[in-house]
């Protein structure tokens, strides 16, 4: 029995591991590999069925995020508003919000991606080599 056939697991995982390597590799090597992580979000959502599983497989994958951030490999919080309840629970629904977002910005892309591919395959058929494609 499979558990939600729909949903790519493999795609999700490796988008969510993708996601915090990324983050562990700004933290240990060079700043400039942070706004990378957004790829392993993207590809966890470009790997669904549809947008609505995509978005969830984006909100998903971002937890690794959540978890880094609050060891501290996204910069400390020292006093404040986010040393709070309140504040931490904020900063992690807002990672999930943003997560959940660019795996919508990948389903999305995929969507737009295999529309191009039948309309591609439309435009093949008509003219000239119709008849050469029948063949085949």
């Amino acid at each position: 029995m499979e558990i939600l056939p729909d949903v790519n697991f493999k795609a999700l995982i490796f988008g969510a591991a993708m996601a915090a390597a990324f983050i562990l590799f700004g933290f240990q090597y060079w700043d400039w590999f942070y706004p990378f992580a957004a790829i392993g979000l993207v590809y966890a959502g470009y790997g669904q069925k549809n947008i609505i599983y995509g978005t969830v497989a984006g909100a998903f994958a971002s937890t690794p995020i959540i978890i880094l951030t609050f060891e501290g490999y996204l910069g400390t919080f020292k006093e404040g508003f986010f040393t709070t309840e309140t504040g931490i629970m904020t900063v992690a629904l807002t990672i999930l919000v943003i997560g959940a977002f660019v795996g919508f910005v990948g389903a999305w892309a995929k969507k737009n991606r295999m529309k191009a591919l039948e309309e591609y395959e439309k435009k093949q058929n008509i003219g000239k080599n119709k008849n050469k494609n029948k063949n085949k």
